[in-house]
C-alpha cells in the first residue's frame, strides 16, 4: 500500500482536528449548562459576540472588491443567514438543554441526507434506491439512539422536545444548504459565508438586546470560559482547519474523516459529562454514519 506523503498527511491531520473542534461544540454547551444557570439565548449570543472579532478581521478585506448584491441576491442572503445560522443555532441550543451531546450530535449529523431529500421533494432531483436505503439507515441509527437516551431517564418527553428541537434544527441548516447553491453561483463561497455568518450574528445579539435584560450576562467565568472555547476551537479553528484539509487531501476525503465527528462526541460526552454510552447507541451511531457515507456518494 502506497504511503501517504507529507502534504497527505497534513491533510489527514487537520481533517481530525475539524472534526475534533466541531465534535466538542455540545459538550462546550452541556459544560456551560451544567456550571451556571444561563439560557439558550444568552449562550448562543456569548458564542457568536466572541465569534465576531475574527469574522470581521476576514470580512474586511474581503468585501472591499465584493459587488454590492442587488435587491434578490440581498433578500436570499438575508432568508439564509437567519435560516442557516441564526434559526438552526437556535433550535440546537434549547435542544442540548433536554438531550445528551452524543444524541445531538447524531441527529445533526443526518443533515446531509435531509439536503438530499428537500433536493427530491422540492428541486426536482431524481430519488434512488441509494437515497431511500441511505435515509433509512440514519433515521434507524437515530431511533436506537433515542430510545437509549428515553430509557436513561424518568421523563422520556423531555428527551423527545429535545430530540425535536436538534431535528428542527438539521432541516432548517438543511434548507439552507440546499439554498445556499443559488446564492454562492452569484457572490462567490467566501463572500457569501462570511455575508451569512455576519447576519446571522446581527439577528442574534438583536434577540438579546430585545428579549434580555443586560443582567444576563453577569455570569460565573467558566461561562464566558466554555464560550470563548465555542467560538474559537469549535467554530472558527474547525472552519480554518477544514480549508486546509480539503487543500491537501480533497474534499471527499476530508468529508470522510469528519464521519468521526459523532463517534468523537459520543466518548467526549461519556468522559467529561458521565452520559452513559450502550451497545445500542454505538449501533445506532454506526447507522448513522452509513447512512451519511452512502448518501455522500456520488
Amino acid at each position: 500500500m502506497k504511503a501517504l506523503s507529507t502534504s497527505e498527511k497534513q491533510g489527514v491531520l487537520y481533517a481530525f482536528l475539524s472534526a475534533f473542534g466541531f465534535s466538542f461544540k455540545a459538550i462546550f454547551v452541556k459544560l456551560a449548562y451544567a456550571s451556571a444557570t444561563v439560557d439558550a439565548v444568552t449562550l448562543l449570543t456569548l458564542r457568536m459576540a466572541f465569534c465576531l472579532p475574527f469574522i470581521l478581521v476576514a470580512a474586511i478585506p474581503a468585501f472591499k472588491n465584493m459587488p454590492r448584491p442587488g435587491l434578490r441576491d440581498s433578500g436570499l442572503l438575508l432568508l439564509l443567514g437567519v435560516i442557516g445560522y441564526y434559526g438552526s443555532s437556535m433550535l440546537d441550543f434549547y435542544g442540548l438543554q433536554y438531550i445528551s451531546a452524543g444524541l445531538e450530535r447524531l441527529i445533526l449529523f443526518t443533515y446531509p441526507t435531509i439536503t438530499i431529500l428537500i433536493g427530491i421533494l422540492f428541486l426536482g432531483k431524481k430519488a434512488d434506491a441509494r437515497i431511500l436505503l441511505a435515509a433509512g439507515l440514519s433515521y434507524g441509527g437515530i431511533a436506537i439512539a433515542f430510545l437509549h437516551d428515553a430509557s436513561q431517564t424518568r421523563d422520556a418527553y423531555s428527551v423527545l422536545i429535545g430530540a425535536g428541537f436538534v431535528l428542527a434544527c438539521a432541516v432548517l441548516y438543511a434548507f439552507y444548504s440546499a439554498g445556499s447553491e443559488l446564492a454562492i453561483r452569484r457572490l462567490g463561497a467566501n463572500n457569501f459565508s462570511l455575508l451569512a455568518i455576519l447576519i446571522a450574528t446581527a439577528a442574534v445579539l438583536l434577540h438579546f438586546v430585545l428579549s434580555r435584560p443586560l443582567s444576563m450576562l453577569r455570569l460565573p467565568l467558566p461561562v464566558y470560559g466554555y464560550s470563548v472555547g465555542m467560538a474559537v476551537f469549535s467554530t472558527i479553528l474547525p472552519i480554518f482547519w477544514q480549508s486546509i484539509s480539503i487543500r491537501h487531501i480533497g474534499a471527499a476525503r476530508s468529508v470522510l474523516i469528519g464521519t468521526l465527528g459523532p463517534a468523537l462526541t459520543l466518548f467526549f460526552g461519556w468522559w467529561l459529562l458521565h452520559e452513559a454510552i450502550s451497545l445500542a447507541q454505538l449501533a445506532g451511531t454506526g447507522l448513522v454514519i452509513a447512512g451519511v457515507l452512502l448518501a455522500s456518494r456520488r
